[in-house]
Parts: structure tokens; sequence; C-alpha cells
């Protein structure tokens, strides 16, 4: 018997220990077709971006240049709102204030009473 005989015999093998690992693999191939695609999106989208930016030039720079004024003004207006005062984020709710239990409160006056008068009678 040849090696050549044998040679169908061994592809089946391979076939079967293939298949066998890519049935292990399943539920990673979900990912890895996204990853995919994601991929072939982001380059599909640089060769077209690629291509608009060689055919003109002035748009690419006009658009470059109005995004970083977006960004000065946005940093201006942040800056300004921080020397001002205001709040950054703009979100606040009032707390309305309660009177304390009047066993407590009795108790923090006489303390702070004590402490003042031993310390204005030395």
């Amino acid at each position: 018997m040849s090696k050549f005989d044998s040679l169908p015999d061994r592809a089946l093998e391979l076939v079967h220990a293939i298949s066998a690992n890519l049935k292990e693999a399943a539920p990673k191939a979900g990912q890895w077709l996204d990853t995919g695609a994601k991929f072939g999106v982001v380059k599909a989208g640089a060769r077209t971006a690629g291509g608009f930016i060689r055919r003109n030039p002035v748009v690419a720079v006009a658009a470059v240049a109005g995004a970083g004024l977006l960004w000065y003004a946005a940093a201006r207006r942040k800056a300004r709102q921080q020397a001002e005062g205001e709040p950054i984020e703009g979100s606040a709710r009032r707390i309305d204030a309660r009177r304390a239990a009047p066993g407590a409160a009795g108790r923090r006056r006489s303390a702070r009473n004590t402490a003042e008068q031993t310390a204005g009678e030395e």
C-alpha cells in the first residue's frame, strides 16, 4: 500500500478533528463574525474617507478647522462656567431644614454652653 492510498483516510481524520474543534469554538464564532464585520466597516470607511480627502483637500481642511473651533469654544465655555461658580453638571436639589429632636438639641447646647463658660472663666 502506498502513501497515496492512505491519503483520503488521513484527510477524513483531519476534517473530523477540525470540525470537532469548530464545534467547541462555536460560541466564539459569533464574536469573530461580529469583529470581522466591524473591521470591514472601518476598512471601507477609511478607504472612502481617504478617497474623499484626496479629491477634496480644501473641504477636509475646513472640516478639521471647524471641529477645532468647536472644541475651543466648548473649552472656553466650560472655563467661564467654572469661573462664575455655576454648577458644572447642573443637577441640584433643595434640602429643607428640619428641627432636631428636643432631647438631642438640648444636650448639644448644654455642652457648648459649658465649654464656653469654662473658657470665659479662665
